[in-house]
């Protein structure tokens, strides 16, 4: 069951224009309204309180997304603009965060509260979701809040989300997810703010139709119970990155992300990056990947060492990833990971191994995501900066690669 896009028009077109006469969205009507959608999800926010008292959605998406400095947000079906105000301050003066709505009287709402706040950085567009009246590749950032659920045709939104997210960009948004048990029948008949999103995707759907468009890591994770078998969730996906081989030509660019990765202090016990001569002998020719932005700047890069001399031992590999910080946060290192788990399995390879600093939370959240184990740590293993410190040891056993199969055989290099 879908909603009916001139009955969603409709009801929205009617709350801006009550919120614009200064009588509030009569959206939030329930006895139990106001405990699930709108402002509730914003403590701490300093927001006027006609701003919050438009808020509609069923989560925060800014605590899902992450946003950064200097980027270009995308805010689905932005209604009376709390989240382009939030979002706007994120981003700073060299971001610029859009509102997508479809009804002229809530864009007039928001570019109210938007001049009221004295906010530069934000503007808004009329378009509907399924068809987003933007240029491919241009924002860094989609986020959205229990808007999709009221889309008639969810597979066009997913696919619009992919076609303007740039590569290494991501999404992050709250909406409302149905149970598996919920059926049509029962959807047809819900009444109230909540219970009328009778589209509400089960969240199985939602995961296959974000990777349907080409989306990778998704995550979706269900918050809070908003109705009866209706749940708030949070969604995360992010769009692949090109990753391609190394050569000599990103020496340069590699080195300098290096360089980037250590001064922060937690990538490694070395403090400056060494020459590319001195690189390239540490490191096995292959396996060298490097993420690539359509300009063909790096974003990222992986390689590999050997790890013991011994035969036996051919098939384990030490690995390093770096990440441009500009780029941080955008799973460029997931696609980095992939990418090389693959090249390593299909070369007989059957254990990739590193070191992290336990301080390192983003490293490790990484290759927990990419299948590896934290085996143990090695207390004290080193001095770095007048101080010893501890490394987490970490492994990614392959599944397929040295395995003993039924027959005995142990299937290395027949990955």
């Amino acid at each position: 069951m879908n909603p009916d896009r001139d009955a969603v028009r409709d009801r929205y077109t009617a709350a801006a224009r009550r919120a614009l006469a200064g009588e509030g969205t009569g959206l939030l009507t329930g006895p139990d309204d106001t405990d699930r959608l709108g402002a509730v999800h914003y403590p701490g926010e300093d927001v006027p309180a006609d701003v919050t008292a438009t808020s509609l959605g069923c989560g925060n998406p800014l605590a899902v997304a992450d946003l950064h400095p200097g980027e270009t947000v995308l805010d689905l079906g932005s209604g009376g603009g709390l989240d382009v105000l939030l979002s706007a301050r994120r981003v700073g003066p060299t971001g610029r965060v859009i509102g997508l709505d479809m009804t002229d009287e809530m864009l007039t709402l928001a570019r109210r509260h938007a001049a009221e706040a004295g906010v530069t950085n934000a503007e808004f567009a009329k378009g509907t979701i399924e068809r987003i009246p933007l240029p491919d590749a241009s924002v860094d950032v989609v986020i959205s809040n229990c808007v999709i659920a009221l889309s008639p045709d969810k597979p066009a939104v997913f696919a619009e989300i992919a076609r303007v997210l740039r590569p290494g960009g991501r999404v992050g948004v709250t909406d409302i997810v149905a149970g598996d048990t919920l059926t049509d029948t029962e959807r047809a008949a819900r009444t109230g703010a909540v219970e009328c999103v009778g589209g509400a995707l089960t969240a199985g759907r939602y995961r296959a139709l974000l990777r349907e468009a080409g989306l990778f890591g998704i995550d979706v994770r269900l918050t809070h119970e908003v109705g009866d078998r209706l749940h708030s969730a949070i969604i995360r996906a992010a769009k692949p990155v090109h990753v391609a081989p190394m050569t000599p030509e990103h020496a340069e660019q590699v080195l300098a992300i290096y360089q980037s990765g250590l001064d922060t202090g937690d990538a490694g016990f070395e403090t400056t990056a060494p020459g590319w001569a001195t690189w390239d002998a540490a490191h096995l020719s292959a396996h060298r990947l490097v993420a690539l932005d359509p300009a063909g700047r790096v974003l990222g890069w992986t390689a590999v060492s050997t790890v013991f001399s011994r035969c036996v031992y051919a098939g384990v590999v030490e690995h390093s990833v770096y990440v441009h910080p500009g780029h941080r946060g955008r799973r460029v290192g997931d696609a980095l990971l992939a990418a090389l788990l693959t090249s390593t399995e299909a070369a007989g390879i059957w254990t990739v191994q590193s070191g992290i600093f336990p301080e390192n939370t983003a490293s490790r959240a990484l290759h927990q995501r990419a299948g590896f184990r934290e085996i143990g740590t090695r207390e004290q293993i080193g001095e770095h900066h007048g101080r010893w410190r501890d490394v987490i040891m970490i492994e990614r056993r392959s599944p397929v690669v040295g395995r003993t199969a039924p027959d005995g055989s142990t299937g290395r290099g027949e990955a």
